[in-house]
């Protein structure tokens, strides 16, 4: 190999150590879109952020009366999952959107579950409504840990193109005395748990 070969390759291995690394912090949260009126707008694109679980409290297990039968299937923005990595803490700008799916129908017992191909369990049926958290301090200065819950609607889809924030006693209260981490349930959501 030739000495300006040689020198070429000193060269650009050098430029490639002195590349910066770039942390998810400088490269920015994604943050949530607000109307002009203050209204959270529906993410865009939320089915493919990072799924980080789909947990249920069936009705057929609670006495027909569960606050919240539906799957929960909970995605993290990814530019948030990244920072959230990196630092253990999640960031201004964090949203977290929780897509409700009714349990399937077909010949249910009287527990709400299906027999199916894989068994007898619980299985997901119907889109039933989409939810949105949002970490904002500065936005939401009054909310307990700066974190707004919004709901675009409990219904089939088309989801609601806005929505405005739950008053905090609705859910602020519930995340307080039971998430494990920052307003977040964390205990439900082992992918969480890993990334920390």
């Amino acid at each position: 190999m030739s000495v300006k070969k040689i020198l070429s390759a000193v060269a650009l291995a050098s430029a490639l150590w002195s590349v910066p690394v770039v942390t998810a912090q400088a490269q920015g949260i994604v943050e949530a879109n607000f109307t002009a009126e203050g209204a959270a707008e529906r993410p865009a694109n939320w089915r493919r952020w990072v799924f980080v679980g789909s947990p249920i409290t069936p009705n057929g297990l609670n006495g027909g009366a569960a606050p919240f039968p539906e799957f929960h299937n909970v995605y993290v923005e990814p530019s948030a999952f990244r920072d959230y990595q990196a630092t253990g803490e999640w960031p201004e700008g964090t949203q977290i959107a929780k897509e409700l799916v009714l349990v399937r129908e077909n010949g249910n017992a009287e527990n709400g579950s299906t027999a199916e191909v894989s068994g007898v369990g619980y299985q997901q049926g119907e889109f039933a409504g989409l939810e949105l958290a949002v970490k904002d301090s500065e936005r939401f200065s009054s909310m307990p840990g700066g974190w707004a819950y919004f709901s675009f609607g409990h219904q089939a889809q088309p989801y609601n193109a806005s929505a405005e924030a739950f008053p905090a006693e609705a859910c602020n209260a519930c995340h307080a005395a039971s998430a494990d981490t920052d307003f977040v349930f964390t205990q439900f959501y082992p992918v969480i748990r890993a990334a920390r």
